[in-house]
């Protein structure tokens, strides 16, 4: 009887091992399958915000609102991603891509600038600067969702791009506003390499731009409600390691 146990585990053990070894045989494209992965990089911002309006408490007409001095915003990035490539045929792949960055980025700083309209019956106050204060801001929870045509220059080097769609939250205040949020999306293109380094570990290179629309933002605090269409493009370069199923 113990004879015939360990002849059905050998059995079923073996059975897995051919399955998987016919699995991974069928394979179109040696990098077909779903992967994970993680990396760290350098990335940085160069945010826009447009003119807009702010209404003051006591001022008779809503006043005009500009953005100067406004500072890219350089940041270290961490970077989770997971997807799955299918096979076209042994050299081409296209592959479906999910990429998020956690936390929050460094911050940096501009001012806003609040202006009286030219107007003759604000007398004095006709084109004049009302006042103005600093901001910073920052951004966090990036995350893009693409799609990735590659090219399997062998078993182990994959050369590929990365279209897609893209997100993130701003986050905005001032000693005069509160801490506010507003999110933007856009479009995000890449290019990329992998290198195996062992049957199912690799490392990756990547290099990422992103344009995100225009979006208002209307944040309050100490009498002043400001209005302002906020955008921005990012660049994000990103090395690691992954693991292919």
């Amino acid at each position: 009887m113990k004879k015939l146990q360990i002849s059905a585990i050998a059995f079923a053990v073996t059975s897995i091992a051919a399955g998987s070894a016919m699995a991974q045989s069928s394979k179109t494209n040696a990098w077909e399958g779903f992967y994970g992965q993680v990396g760290v990089g350098y990335g940085t911002i160069t945010p826009s915000i447009q003119n807009g309006t702010a209404t003051v408490s006591g001022f008779p007409v809503t006043a005009n609102t500009n953005a100067t001095n406004l500072n890219n915003l350089n940041t270290g990035v961490a970077n989770i991603a997971a997807g799955y490539n299918y096979g076209i045929n042994d050299k081409w792949i296209v592959g479906l891509g999910l990429s998020y960055d956690p936390g929050a980025s460094s911050t940096a700083t501009g001012t806003l600038n609040v202006t009286a309209p030219v107007n003759a019956s604000l007398g004095p106050y006709s084109g004049a600067k009302l006042g103005s204060t600093n901001a910073t801001y920052q951004f966090k929870n990036v995350y893009s969702i693409t799609v990735n045509p590659g090219y399997a220059i062998d078993k182990d080097k994959l050369a590929y791009m990365m279209l897609g769609y893209t997100g993130a939250t701003v986050g905005l205040s001032s000693p005069d506003i509160p801490y506010n949020t507003v999110n933007l999306t856009g479009y995000v293109v890449g290019l990329g390499y992998k290198q195996m380094i062992t049957q199912s570990l690799y490392m990756l290179g990547e290099v990422k731009y992103a344009s995100y629309g225009q979006k208002t933002a209307s944040v309050s605090g100490s009498g002043v409600t400001l209005s302002n269409s906020i955008s921005a493009n990012g660049a994000e370069l990103l090395v690691g390691v992954g693991y292919r199923f």
